[in-house]
């Protein structure tokens, strides 16, 4: 039900409460078991066995356990259980590195109330939280967590900080007496409190009208637990390229059989062979090696202050085209500053940001000097205390206990040098009148600054204070408030406005003797004005040229925030996010549109206003149905729904909620949008390498298929043996891959645009390498095959398998020095540039020494121990695919180029 639209009678009746005796403790048993407790339920959580099944879920490992029976069957238990260890350890990896179990909900409940103040029985009294219903009667005061969704039946001055749930950057003022007739957003509900927020000024009364998963944050978990993970772009093209090697495994390996019956070998024989062939064609290493690849890319990204929780999130951050961000605390500060001021006929400019109190004055550009100007001292004197925040000075930074808005103008205070303790003792404050939202201002009453006198100090909005004064403080002294220089007032408050400032006037009014009854009618007339200032949650500056990298890498970036139209459009214009106003738009225009129109819509827009949780996810999917890949960055809860709807969700982790934290793939340590940048940069260079390494094993498995197929055809012993492919392509190969996914990025992988997500890994450039290499792989290695037969005879057929074996191993090491570029040649860039490779390459060709060499170890590899001559053939004819490989890469070039 529209709480917001009811007015309390109909409230109170509805809910069958008392709003001044509130419910009976029995009553509320009742309820509470009707309703159940104000807290969030968890979803049941997959089971141990379904994740570890999960694991096994692919087409390529099917294949390989059913090639692992086979083998035992048939008395290979060695290779059988090899290959067994290659299924389990990749299932291992697999869920080691799956992410964390969702700590969504435990985040949401920890942000809720331990405890709430309640009317029972007639009488006030603590009651847990989660123990709340429909109909309890809440009392709210500063400082307390509001612990349920509440319809508010009295207010006096009540601001809440609601940022975390709607974005809004400054405390809400609420007022129990509002009833709306039409629907208004989240952040305009002025009559309702909700969960999870914090009142930041005055106290209230409310009447419970949602609890758990009742309220607005209770849906927003609701939601998340409803919407599944999807598979990054790196899952489905890894997917859909083991389908393709698993059919042509199946199709290769069952041709080779028929036409080894057909030649009348026999069929164990045979059986092995295809065993061979279904080795020699699955990449085994390969998921392990993106894994540790990518878990590598996340070391790296942590030093680049990017924590990712999920190893595939970071390919995807690489293929990013739009960026979706909250405005605040991502893209501006969420601090409060003063930036401009409006005394004695001139505009001051203000520098620095945040509540750190340094920074200048300015008139045109010029600094003033600390007596130029009493008028400024009077102006700062006013905002520092009429004022009930506090200026905290922290390990970490200058923080504010109070409104933001006041504690801005403690800050200005504080770049003059003025220390509020020190000017409230000066000039001690007597007597207040606080703030209500009504009349919109709020004065306190001081000694001394005066002789002889006592002074009001007003601060309010500039049009009600403006019409409240009669006289103007000029260079110091009072003069008449003409008509004229109200009308340069009003036009300097709609300039500051334009420029998306929020504004307020200062005033004061002297009196020998105060009145015997003070009231605002009394006191806040007949004033002084004495100034404007003007103030905003500053942008990032490091933003700006976040922002413009982004837009070179071809990447949109996007700002939807909670935040009003014209503050959220300024912010993104000085950013660089927008250029226009008709590229900004209100959430509650968005609920007008179709799917279609919205999908049209997302292509122009680039601000998004006074939007409610339920719209970001819905900007976020119209965006991934016009096939763009949608990052999201935020920090609150209101961010949760999106960062969990996109395709890399990215928090805050400073001021970021837990929530937003666990909810994201990504957390950035700094909360600097800078890392965000850094982090999508690392993404390409890790697809990069991927595809380097996928190049280099599929060119080498395709080869191994090329060796044993061709010497089926040509009649002869299959040159290869099952464990001696599995040596190859989990020990030889997997290191050199590893050493490929070290690589250093290209130098201008930023300056182009995100790759199509729908492009595969293996292009066609890929594809025309791959059929090259492989064929002088296995052309190398079968001329070594045919020279060891010829030179040792059948008889001694481990020889030439030995000579073959070493062949394509050193063949492969090579193959990975050429596979480091597509375009270059290795002496380009550089033989030994990339030390990782060098290394790997050493221990494979040691481990090589080892199988041919180590006699425990001859007879499970069927090795031979090489003779020098041997070692020169093998030398000869495992240089000629890398000679092939370096050769084609100029012969590509030249017709290029």
């Amino acid at each position: 039900m529209d709480w917001y639209k009811k007015d309390k009678n109909y409230l109170l009746t509805n809910l069958k409460t008392d709003g001044d005796k509130g419910i009976s403790d029995e009553e509320a048993r009742n309820r509470l078991e009707k309703y159940g407790p104000n807290e969030l339920k968890e979803e049941g959580k997959k089971s141990l066995l379904s994740k570890i099944l999960a694991q096994f879920n692919d087409f390529l490992i099917i294949i390989l356990i059913i090639a692992s029976i086979i083998s035992f069957m048939v008395g290979e238990r060695t290779d059988s259980l090899v290959i067994l260890a290659i299924v389990v350890i990749n299932a291992l990896l697999g869920l080691y590195q799956e992410g964390k179990a969702e700590k969504s909900l435990e985040a949401l409940k920890k942000m809720a109330a331990p405890n709430a103040k309640v009317i029972r029985n007639g009488a006030a009294t603590i009651v847990p939280a989660n123990n709340l219903v429909p109909g309890d009667i809440v009392l709210l005061e500063a400082g307390d967590v509001i612990p349920a969704d509440l319809r508010l039946i009295e207010s006096s001055n009540l601001k809440v900080e609601e940022a975390s749930l709607t974005g809004e950057s400054v405390p809400v003022e609420k007022d129990a007496d509002e009833v709306f007739t039409q629907d208004v957003s989240l952040g305009d509900r002025k009559n309702m409190a909700f969960m999870s927020t914090i009142v930041s000024y005055g106290r209230g009364k409310g009447v419970v009208v949602g609890t758990g998963h009742d309220t607005e944050i209770g849906k927003i978990a609701s939601m998340i637990q409803t919407f599944e993970d999807e598979s990054t772009p790196l899952q489905k093209r890894l997917n859909q390229l083991g389908k393709y090697l698993g059919f042509a495994c199946i199709i290769v390996c069952g041709l080779v059989f028929g036409i080894g019956l057909l030649q009348g070998r026999g069929l164990l024989d045979m059986f092995m062979v295809a065993i061979s062939l279904a080795v020699a064609a699955i990449p085994e290493g390969l998921p392990a090696i993106v894994t540790i690849v990518l878990a590598l890319g996340m070391n790296r990204m942590v030093k680049r202050n990017a924590i990712v929780k999920k190893l595939l999130a970071v390919e995807t951050l690489g293929c990013t085209t739009v960026i979706c961000s909250d405005k605040t605390g991502t893209l501006t500060q969420n601090e409060m500053t003063v930036v401009k001021a409006y005394t004695s006929g001139k505009v001051i400019d203000i520098t620095g940001t945040g509540y750190e109190p340094k920074g200048e004055f300015k008139i045109e550009g010029s600094n003033l000097i600390a007596d130029e100007s009493e008028n400024l001292n009077t102006l700062l004197t006013i905002g520092l205390l009429c004022n009930d925040a506090v200026l905290d000075k922290t390990e970490e930074g200058y923080r504010v206990l109070g409104d933001p808005t006041e504690g801005a103008l403690v800050t200005l205070a504080g770049k003059r040098g003025m220390v509020k303790e020190e000017v409230s003792k000066k000039y001690p404050r007597i007597e207040e009148i606080p703030f209500d939202s009504a009349r919109k201002m709020m004065t306190t009453i001081h000694e001394n600054f005066f002789p002889n006198k006592l002074v009001s100090f007003t601060k309010g909005a500039p049009d009600i204070v403006i019409e409240r004064s009669k006289s103007i403080y000029m260079d110091g002294k009072v003069v008449p408030l003409t008509e004229e220089l109200k009308e340069e007032l009003l036009n300097i408050n709609s300039q500051f406005s334009k420029k998306a400032l929020r504004v307020l006037a200062l005033a004061f009014r002297t009196f020998d003797q105060l009145p015997e009854k003070i009231t605002w009618e009394n006191v806040e007339n007949d004033m002084v004005l004495v100034g404007l200032v003007g103030m905003i949650d500053p942008p990032r500056e490091e933003a700006k040229e976040a922002i413009a990298k982004c837009k070179e890498a071809g990447i949109r970036t996007v700002m939807i925030t909670g935040d009003y139209k014209e503050t959220a459009f300024a912010i993104a214009k000085d950013l660089g996010i927008a250029d226009n106003e008709d590229q900004a738009i209100m959430g509650s225009e968005l609920d007008k549109l179709s799917d279609e129109d919205f999908k049209e819509l997302v292509k122009e827009k680039r601000v998004y206003a006074r939007v409610s949780p339920e719209h970001k996810v819905k900007i976020i999917d119209a965006l991934k149905a016009n096939g763009e890949i949608a990052a999201m960055t935020g920090d609150g809860v209101n961010d949760a729904l999106a960062l969990k709807k996109a395709d890399i969700g990215v928090s805050m982790g400073i001021t970021g909620t837990d929530v937003a934290k666990n909810t994201a793939e990504v957390i950035l340590t700094d909360d600097n949008f800078v890392s965000i940048v850094s982090a999508v940069e690392e993404g390409r260079i890790i697809y990069s390498n991927i595809k380097k390494f996928v190049f280099f094993l599929l060119s080498c498995n395709i080869g191994e298929i090329l060796i044993v197929f061709l010497s089926i055809l040509l009649g002869l012993e299959v040159p290869l043996i099952p464990i001696q492919l599995l040596w190859l392509n989990l020990v030889t190969d997997s290191f050199p891959a590893l050493a490929l996914g070290m690589e250093k990025g290209e130098a201008d992988i930023m300056k182009v645009p995100p790759r199509d997500v729908d492009e595969p890994i293996l292009d066609k450039g890929m594809v025309r390498g791959i059929v090259v290499q492989s064929i002088a792989i296995a052309l190398g290695a079968l001329l070594a095959y045919r020279w060891g037969l010829k030179a040792y005879g059948i008889d001694n057929l481990i020889r030439a398998r030995s000579i073959t074996f070493a062949t394509l191993i050193i063949a492969e090491l090579l193959r990975a020095y050429s596979a480091r570029s597509e375009k270059h040649t290795v002496f380009e860039i550089g033989v030994f540039s990339n030390k990782t490779l060098t290394y790997a390459t050493l221990i494979s060709f040691v481990l090589l020494l080892v199988v041919v060499y180590l006699p425990v170890l001859q007879p499970i590899f069927d090795t031979y121990p090489l003779s020098l001559t041997d070692w020169q053939i093998v030398l000869l004819h495992s240089i000629l695919p890398f000679a092939v490989g370096e050769l084609y890469k100029l012969i590509l070039r030249k017709k290029t180029y």
